[in-house]
């Protein structure tokens, strides 16, 4: 009988999905390393400082299919109103061969962000089809490959503008008062940190004084209307200002082109071509200027370049201007992109074409003219006669709470901005939908007919705005029209993607996890994608209660207090909780407090948010173990006691160890006055073992899209929120349209109150999933596997940093230099030579030199890591016949790789086989990556800089 209960009883959890090795593989790797358990191994591992032996007091784990219901009913509460709200959200369709086979394909979600060039060709494809298409639509000659969000990419315009006006300018940054709300109060924000003054002025009636640098315009406006800026931009041109135009893509279908205007920067959200509202996010903000200004342009860049075949290759571009080289002196701490969202935007304008697209913003404007027509023959006055697809209403405010109950009534949600009540159409209105808005404002009245409004309906567009220039020319816009072409055509480009379907990703710092089914099935949810992010708070109840668990969740397995979700990127967090700190020393009477200790170690995001928040970078010394060097810090905290406001600290190191002197060091910062934040890019080496909050830190940013399983997806979106102690939550950010945050916030940092919120289920599902114990167990399964890598290639490649007990903590460091010595291999060639066995390269030379960063995650089982040992391995031996001269140094087998399908059928006259270049395992065959394009010349990228669609004779 027991043994029935016992059947009947055993289920098989979630954590035995996701974590890889098996309970045998566990013992089998333990037993190599010497320990008789998990708990001895991380017992010996962690500092005894900073050890929490307590269960985390989370919900017992539940089942796949339980879970998926339990956040069912909870996104349930969601009430899917009719949303015309506009302030830069519209609803739209994604189209199905998009969301079928990127947005919910693995292939396109799990690929990291595209620093090995040769392995991500598709992506950059993609990706330079979106910088093409903002650009042609923009009318300016330079796109990145997206920013986080139109609020920040206008907050990185008004950097930039300050950057190119230089001296002779003042501090003072004009913004129409006709901007997005929460546009406004990023910029503002963004300012305060940096020591500049914002200006909200009336664009009418402006006179630019001499102490300003820049400008920034709403085209069309936040309440609708459709100005000519010509004159405007043309008067602050000639003051020297650098001016911006925040615009939608969908009106510059019918509008004239920013660039046409005279604008230096133009900035916006992609959104509306068919990335879905999601309460507000993930979507991918564009930011497009002149040619130039193309070297002081935050972001990610896709260029054109040659490969060692002569063919075109695809790479990152001008790297040398970001915060990984940069760092305190970067262009911005961007270190990603929206890179899935920003796909999505190009793949729907390569499936609708500009016919398409235009048809869609012409029907779209119609509408809205049918339904501003209407509004006026029933006895409403609006705001102006000029729109593209937002109309203004002009009410008092007894009148405007009427029509708002009486729409609300209907399911139909409205806008408000200061004395107008907000009616914006989108791609999904209908003439049906226009009828029944008439109906809401005939309160009684014989609604207007359609086709009788049709006749008179005046343009709303003046005529010197009406686009006449041509965009979207290039033949891959006009190519892909039919569902089986575009099927094809995303297959093509996934097929020269090496992603996490294909094998491990064991990148270094970057914790390239499993992204699990069940966890991803919720974002395609209409309760979880369909809302608008301004709806009224009662509509999200859904999603109040997710934010509410996610936010203990996360509180629980890091030990603060309070935590925020709306960083929508890691250094958005590390931003974010820098300007909470500088809040906490001015409410204390400590605003002088502006220097910040940073190890020459950390990651170059840390110096360069540290910048942007208004901070003084001083380093910290490294000892030769890569700790930070206590007496250094010790000095140099007690030089800037009177000044000091923060340590940033990544933990466990950026070298990989556990610090043993982690709890001295926030000690020492403690008794100097700063507050120390922890960067929590290694937080997947604690939770379930130990709690930053109780042994330290005040502040840690959580990358979600790293120890919460969200994916990385091509390099973004990201999600950093932060977690604080106590003292520090009053601080946290807040937002102007939606009450959210602390009492004394920061104000927003992106544009939307919870950032990227309808990702946030991925992470709740996971924690959900696993439980206490598998949320431990997983901590446990990545230490035990990066231990298990270091101890298999010691030997070939010699660890680098171990701790004091001989261990490395979730990451190891092996070391390149002596073979660079010996047989002149650079790191590139081992990163290249992987890619020909079927791997993407760990992190290459960071944070040491002639170095890789490996880092296997727990979702790797035991045989995957033994085929990537063994590949390390047959690499090694592949160097040692350089070392023997059975090879020479400049013709061998890496020096030439990777090795494309062409090279290895063509003419063959290399000292090594084929098979060996492309073939040097069995195991290979059953799985070939055939990397699209040989090795990618970086410098003739940057030497000529193409970052639009190549030319049309490429595709002859």
């Amino acid at each position: 009988m027991s043994h029935v209960w016992e059947k009947a009883n055993d289920v098989q959890q979630f954590s035995g999905r996701h974590i890889g090795p098996s309970e045998t593989d566990v013992q089998a790797m333990l037993q190599e390393l010497g320990y008789a358990s998990l708990d001895e191994l991380t017992r010996t591992a962690l500092p005894k400082a900073i050890q929490d032996t307590a269960l985390l007091d989370l919900p017992a784990a539940l089942q796949e299919h339980e879970a998926l219901a339990e956040l069912k009913r909870i996104m349930s509460q969601n009430k899917l109103n009719r949303s015309y709200i506009g302030l830069g959200y519209y609803d739209t369709v994604t189209p199905s061969v998009v969301l079928r086979n990127i947005i919910e394909n693995p292939a396109w979600y799990t690929q990291y962000t595209p620093y090995q060039a040769e392995i991500a060709q598709g992506r950059m494809e993609a990706l330079i089809n979106f910088q093409t298409m903002v650009s042609d639509l923009t009318g300016l000659p330079f796109s990145n490959a997206s920013l986080l969000d139109e609020g920040t990419a206008a907050a990185e315009a008004m950097a930039m503008s300050r950057d190119l006006a230089g001296e002779g300018l003042g501090d003072v940054y004009y913004i129409a008062n006709s901007c997005l709300p929460q546009t406004i109060e990023v910029v503002r924000t963004r300012a305060l940190a940096l020591g500049l003054k914002v200006s909200v002025v009336d664009p009418q009636k402006v006179n630019f004084g001499s102490d300003a640098f820049g400008l920034l315009l709403q085209y069309p406006a936040a309440d609708g209307r459709v100005e000519d800026y010509r004159n405007l931009i043309s008067q602050a041109k000639n003051k020297g200002l650098i001016v911006t135009l925040a615009t939608d893509l969908l009106a510059l279908c019918v509008l004239t082109s920013p660039g046409e205007l005279g604008a230096d920067i133009a900035v916006g959200n992609s959104q509306r071509f068919g990335v879905p509202l999601g309460y507000g996010g993930p979507h991918a903000g564009f930011f497009a200027t002149k040619d130039e200004f193309k070297r002081r342009m935050p972001g990610r860049i896709i260029g054109v370049s040659k490969d060692s075949n002569g063919n075109n290759g695809y790479r990152l571009s001008l790297q040398t201007r970001e915060q990984h080289i940069r760092r305190d002196k970067a262009t911005s701490n961007i270190c990603t992109a929206q890179v899935l969202l920003a796909i999505m935007a190009s793949m729907y304008a390569v499936y609708h074409g500009p016919k398409g697209l235009k048809r869609i913003a012409e029907r779209t404007h119609a509408l809205t003219q049918l339904l501003g027509t209407g509004l006026k023959k029933l006895g409403y006055a609006l705001k102006s006669e000029n729109y593209f697809d937002t109309l203004a209403v002009k009410l008092d405010k007894p009148q405007a709470d009427k029509l708002m109950q009486a729409a609300l009534a209907k399911g139909i949600n409205f806008g408000r901005l200061d004395d107008s009540l907000l009616i914006a159409l989108d791609e999904k209105a209908d003439a049906h939908q226009v009828s029944e808005l008439l109906s809401i404002f005939a309160d009684g009245k014989s609604i207007p007919v359609l086709k009788d409004l049709a006749a008179s309906a005046a343009d709303a567009i003046p005529a010197a705005l009406v686009r006449t220039s041509a965009y979207l020319q290039h033949p891959i816009f006009n190519s892909y029209h039919s569902e089986s072409e575009m099927m094809r055509y995303i297959r093509k480009l996934e097929s020269r993607d090496l992603s996490l379907t294909r094998s491990m990703i064991p990148l270094g710092s970057c914790t390239m996890k499993l992204n699990a089914a069940s966890e991803l099935l919720p974002i395609t949810w209409p309760e979880v994608n369909s809302l608008h992010p301004f709806v009224p708070l009662d509509q999200a109840k859904g999603y109040k209660q997710l934010f509410e668990q996610l936010e203990n969740y996360l509180a629980v397995c890091t030990g603060f207090d309070a935590i925020s979700l709306q960083p929508n990127s890691g250094a958005q967090g590390e931003y974010a909780g820098l300007l909470v700190i500088n809040a906490f020393h001015e409410s204390q009477g400590q605003g002088h407090r502006k220097v910040c200790l940073i190890p020459s170690s950390a990651h170059g995001t840390n110096p360069a948010s540290a910048v942007m928040a208004g901070m003084q970078v001083v380093v910290v010394k490294c000892d030769n173990d890569g700790n930070i060097d206590l007496a250094d810090l010790k000095s140099k905290a007690i030089e800037h006691k009177n000044d000091l406001a923060a340590l940033m600290i990544t933990y466990p190191s950026t070298h990989g160890v556990f610090e043993e002197e982690i709890v001295q060091i926030c000690n020492i910062i403690h008794e100097n006055g700063g507050q120390v934040y922890m960067d929590g890019a290694n937080l997947n080496a604690q939770i379930g073992l130990c709690r930053p909050g109780k042994y330290g830190p005040d502040v840690c940013h959580l990358n979600l899209h790293k120890t919460f399983c969200i994916p990385h997806g091509g390099g973004g979106p990201g999600v950093g929120p932060i977690g604080v102690k106590k003292h520090l939550a009053p601080f946290l950010p807040n937002h102007p349209v939606v009450k959210m945050g602390g009492d004394k916030g920061v104000g927003p940092i992106a544009a939307a109150p919870w950032g990227s919120a309808s990702i946030l289920p991925i992470s709740w599902m996971y924690i959900r999933m696993m439980g206490p114990d598998g949320l431990k167990k997983a901590t446990q399964v990545a230490i035990l596997n990066a231990n298990y890598i270091a101890k298999k290639l010691d030997s070939s490649f010699p660890v680098v940093y171990r701790a004091k007990n001989g261990l490395v903590a979730h990451e190891c460091i092996v070391d390149l230099k002596e073979v660079k010595k010996t047989a002149d291999v650079s790191v590139d060639d081992i990163a290249k030579r992987l890619i020909d066995y079927g791997y993407h390269a760990p992190t290459v030379s960071w944070p040491v030199p002639n170095t890789m960063m490996i880092e296997p995650t727990e979702s790797e089982s035991k045989a995957e890591l033994d085929k990537f040992c063994e590949t390390m391995i047959s690499i090694r031996n592949e160097i040692r016949e350089v070392e023997q001269g059975k090879v020479p140094k400049d013709n061998n087998v890496l020096r030439h790789a990777p090795h494309t399908a062409a090279v290895i059928t063509g003419g063959w006259d290399r000292p090594y086989s084929r098979e060996q270049a492309a073939f040097p395992k069995g195991w290979v065959k059953d799985n070939k990556f055939w990397p699209y394009v040989g090795r990618v010349d970086n410098a003739y990228g940057d030497r000529n800089l193409v970052c639009t669609c190549p030319d049309i004779s490429t595709y002859s």
